[in-house]
């Protein structure tokens, strides 16, 4: 039963990692900022109605598109890992209920 944990553990991890910057991209943040009438753009308008016109730096807004112009910094790459690692055993175990 060990390797099913790993296993999980694993494609939950790399897809996690892998998958981050496409998720950011169908959102709307691209390298070459964000894409107009997307996901990101409606976003963006909301914090900078919220900030009085402008984007907070540091905000999520900046960061995801900091994210998406220079890639994932190592500290976002091994916690977007460890969600995905967890979402991978969570789903092998739910499913170990369900179908047992």
């Amino acid at each position: 039963m060990v390797a099913g944990h790993v296993i999980a553990i694993t494609v939950g991890a790399g897809a996690a990692v892998l998958m981050g910057p496409v998720a950011l991209g169908m959102f709307g943040f691209t390298p070459g900022g964000i894409a107009a009438g997307s996901t990101a753009a409606s976003l963006m308008s909301t914090a900078a109605v919220a900030n009085g016109g402008g984007v907070a730096a540091g905000g999520l807004v900046a960061c995801l598109q900091s994210a998406a112009a220079a890639g994932l910094s190592g500290t976002a790459t091994v916690a977007l890992g460890s969600l995905g690692a967890a979402t991978g055993e969570g789903v092998r175990w739910l499913s170990s209920k369900i179908w047992k």
